[in-house]
């Protein structure tokens, strides 16, 4: 592991500040109102949270194709529309295409600014008032959004109503605080050298339990339809909030006299990244948060869009399909870890991330020009370690701040993250429509380019830690 990083900004004097603060945590850990038989963390807590997310987003997007198709009276199966992929493409179908894309970009959009602000402040408060409460309160909201999204159904409401859902999630934090949460937890109980791997286990949580959610999801609504798929939604994120409140043990001293609705959060943030510290600390934390802003936008918004590319011609997928599409691209989380684990044995973490970014590169450009299942599930296998960048981010920007800024900087990557789903909806959603008819696949292209800019600057900053190691101990400067 590298901790050259974290060893620059927090010399001799500030590491045994660091060793009391641990002692002291540990020391005063809460304990949950109900003692687990085995040790405990909070992988099922994101495990669950995800499931409920990965089940509900493929299913709003074609239940959003449904209704609009309903409502503009369009029907690929009957007419030939979508299945006609030797003919001109038919006008109603890129309206149908059109017109999702737009509301996927509405119903993300509707609840961003309220999240940006509530990831923010819970993430900071987390310092002071504890974990469990940033794990529990944003999965009841997700919860809630989840019951409005099932009133919607049942009564055949405008999709519209959609919104009213992601506001309520996004008022208590939203998935975004989860993984705060999840992940500044794994940062209180870890050393600087398990970090990266603890991450990424997390990251694998996540894979796993989406690739689970696809799989149930496109094979029961083809069979039951919508409304008992969202019924396990809001029995998950029930799950999730259970858990944590009855078995997640603390992992800091809460303070009982924490607010909450104080400027003093928001504060802690904006101190991460305007206070300069030893070893370029800070224009560290710039340019990682950069290269996490630009992976995780990729991300989100190429995600958005594989539902879409995958209903209309020519691959005209249906449920099934769609599901196992959406397993495949989970499981590259599971391959993803593996790949993380072997190749620490031979690379630096630096040097992983990298490898993780072409792996992305080469899948999202197959992609971008598959038109066959066949080549798009080529695409999807070439992307398998495209999660690999993503924990060595994490953990490198963890490490290069004190443990009792640990929920602040997760705020702040929360905060990142919640700019991506405003970015890449913005950018992807907006792309789609706009390039259907001169290249289908040209969002997809779009983002592997991006993605050059992070592998640039990962590699550019290794080089100069190299050299700047080098120079130090021996005077001279590394080739690279």
């Amino acid at each position: 592991m590298e901790d050259s990083d974290t060893n620059a900004i927090l010399p001799g004097g500030e590491d045994s500040s660091q060793d009391n603060y641990k002692s002291r945590r540990n020391l005063c850990l809460t304990a949950p109102p109900y003692s687990c038989p085995f040790s405990v963390s909070v992988e099922p807590v994101l495990f669950l949270s995800m499931f409920s997310l990965a089940l509900q987003m493929p299913l709003c997007t074609q239940y959003l194709w449904d209704r609009i198709s309903e409502d503009l009276g369009y029907n690929g199966t009957k007419t030939g529309g979508c299945n006609n992929s030797s003919g001109p493409p038919d006008p109603l179908e890129k309206e149908v295409e059109t017109m999702t894309a737009h509301w996927n970009l509405y119903i993300n959009l509707g609840g961003f600014f309220v999240s940006l602000f509530s990831a923010t402040l819970f993430g900071s408060w987390s310092d002071c008032a504890g974990r469990r409460p940033v794990l529990i309160l944003p999965s009841l909201g997700l919860a809630v959004q989840a019951a409005v999204y099932l009133v919607v159904l049942y009564l055949k409401l405008p999709v519209a109503w959609f919104l009213l859902g992601r506001f309520c999630s996004s008022l208590t934090g939203d998935f975004n605080t989860i993984l705060a949460g999840c992940f500044a937890y794994v940062a209180d109980t870890s050393d600087r050298v398990s970090r990266t791997f603890r991450v990424a286990i997390l990251e694998a949580c996540i894979g796993v339990a989406g690739m689970f959610a696809s799989i149930i999801g496109g094979q029961w609504r083809r069979a039951q339809g919508y409304i008992n798929p969202f019924w396990l939604v809001l029995a998950t994120s029930l799950a999730s909030a259970l858990y944590a409140y009855l078995f997640v043990p603390e992992s800091v001293v809460p303070d009982p006299g924490a607010r909450l609705l104080t400027t003093k959060h928001h504060r802690a943030v904006v101190h991460l990244y305007s206070t300069p510290g030893q070893g370029g600390r800070r224009l560290k934390l710039w340019l990682y948060s950069l290269c996490f802003f630009i992976v995780v936008t990729v991300h989100f918004g190429s995600r958005d869009l594989y539902v879409l590319y995958e209903l209309s011609a020519p691959l005209c997928w249906g449920p099934e399909l769609i599901g196992y599409g959406s397993a495949v691209q989970h499981l590259t989380y599971l391959s993803s870890l593996a790949g993380l684990r072997a190749m620490q044995h031979c690379l630096e973490d630096s040097w992983v991330a990298i490898v993780g970014l072409a792996s992305n590169m080469c899948g999202l450009v197959v992609i971008s020009v598959a038109n066959t299942t066949a080549l798009l599930f080529t695409g999807y296998g070439l992307g398998f370690l495209f999660m690999a960048s993503t924990p060595v981010l994490r953990s490198k920007l963890s490490k290069l701040v004190d443990p009792s800024e640990q929920g602040a900087l997760f705020a702040s990557v929360a905060c990142v993250e919640g700019l991506c789903s405003l970015v890449s909806n913005g950018v992807f959603n907006s792309l789609y429509p706009a390039t259907l008819y001169i290249m289908k696949g040209f969002p997809f292209l779009f983002g592997a380019v991006l993605l050059l800019l992070p592998a640039g600057i990962i590699g550019t900053l290794r080089c100069q830690q190299r050299r700047t190691e080098n120079a130090e101990s021996s005077g001279t400067s590394p080739e690279c």
